[in-house]
Formats: structure tokens, C-alpha cells, sequence
């Protein structure tokens, strides 16, 4: 029985890395499309966004019904509650992949970027792509070194996402209504993004050294769809 119990902790385990690998795919497509006005690439990302939902959902139901089942205790119950959250942070990242695809689909056939800030967003994607894959690794491996290069690299983000605010608000900003909304609700996508991977990094964190105290598990605000 606990040999059972142990191969469906692993199976958890192993559908994380596996929907996280699916939003770092979700991520470098939405971004792609949105640097190139690609459509086509667009309604793929937003097409399989029902795929990670449907992952995540399945993950979640393994482990509440393990929790109910197995009523696990110590690193076992760390484990299971640690992929509660981290697959809901996964199931946002997703959703924030297909927001950014959805924008490129509205604009068609203009581009969803604004003129001047084309470079800045260039920079945002490679890094949240950056950021998602870094996660996987941490998945994977738990090896701490990754959450922080996730910290370091959502540092970065804030900063290009502080900028684009300032361009959009400064009185050089050339762009109509319209894209000066897609440029900061594009903005907010790439940023929110990164700050669901460093939620899922300190959680990791929380998994393999059993320390919550820095962890910061407080609601957090989210754009109305």
C-alpha cells in the first residue's frame, strides 16, 4: 500500500512538469505571435489552452483524493498541498499565454504592438519563455538554484513592465486609445506571468526544505477577464 501511495505522489510530481511544459510551449508561441502578428499561431496557444486546464483538473483530483484517502502527514502531505497551489499557478500562467494570444486574434490584421515598444516586449517574451522553462527544471529536479534565477529574471520583467507604463503614460506616446490599452494590458500579461512562476518557486521551496517563512501565499489580484 504505501509503495502505491508513493508511485501516485511521483505521478503528481510528474504532471506538473508535464503541464509546465505545456505553458512554457503555450508562453513562446503567445509571444511569437504577438511580436509577428501571427493569427494562425495565436488560435493554437488559445486552442490549447483547454489541454492544460483539463491536465490540471485530473492533477487535482489525484491528489485531493489521495489527501482523503491516504490522510499523508509531514514532507507526503508537503507534497500533495504543494501541488494543489502549484498547479493552480500553473493553470494561471496558462490562461495568461492564451490572454496574450487573444489580443493578437483582436488586432488581426494589425499587430497588437505598439510602435516604439516593440523592442521592450521583444525583451519581455524571451524572458517570461526564460522563466517558464526554468520552471520545469525546477519541477523537475527541486533543485533550488532555478528559483532563484526565476527571482532574478522576474526582476527584470518588472523593471521592462515599469517602463512600458512610462512610455504609454509619457507625453512622447504617439499611439491611439486603443494601443495604449493592449500595450499596458500586454505589459501586465508578461508580468503577471513571471510573478505566477516565482509563486510556484517559493512553494517549491516550501516542498523541499519544509520552511514557509518567506513564502508569501497571500491572495493575489488578478485582471477581470
Amino acid at each position: 500500500m504505501r509503495e502505491v501511495f508513493h508511485d501516485t505522489l511521483e505521478d503528481i510530481q510528474s504532471r506538473l512538469v508535464e503541464i509546465s511544459e505545456l505553458v512554457a510551449e503555450a508562453i513562446e508561441k503567445a509571444t511569437q505571435a504577438f511580436a509577428t502578428g501571427d493569427v494562425a499561431l495565436a488560435e493554437e496557444v488559445i486552442a490549447n489552452d483547454i489541454t492544460i486546464d483539463e491536465l490540471v483538473l485530473t492533477t487535482d483530483e489525484i491528489a485531493i483524493a489521495t489527501l482523503a484517502m491516504q490522510q499523508p502527514v509531514a514532507h507526503d502531505l508537503r507534497v500533495i498541498v504543494s501541488a494543489l497551489r502549484v498547479s493552480a499557478s500553473l493553470e494561471r500562467m496558462g490562461d495568461l499565454a492564451d490572454h496574450i494570444a487573444q489580443l493578437v486574434r483582436s488586432r488581426y490584421p494589425e499587430r497588437a504592438i505598439p510602435q516604439g515598444l516593440k523592442s521592450t516586449f521583444k525583451k519581455m517574451g524571451v524572458l517570461d519563455v526564460e522563466v517558464a522553462r526554468t520552471l520545469t527544471k525546477l519541477l523537475r529536479t527541486q533543485d533550488l538554484k532555478y528559483a532563484n534565477h526565476i527571482r532574478d529574471t522576474d526582476d527584470d520583467i518588472d523593471e521592462l513592465h515599469a517602463s512600458v507604463y512610462e512610455r504609454v503614460l509619457g507625453e512622447s506616446f504617439k499611439g491611439e486609445i486603443p494601443h495604449a490599452v493592449d500595450a499596458t494590458l500586454a505589459s501586465r500579461y508578461h508580468e503577471r506571468f513571471a510573478d505566477h512562476a516565482v509563486s510556484v518557486a517559493k512553494k517549491v521551496q516550501y516542498l523541499a526544505t519544509g520552511d514557509w517563512s518567506g513564502v508569501d501565499d497571500s491572495p493575489e489580484i488578478e485582471i477581470v477577464e
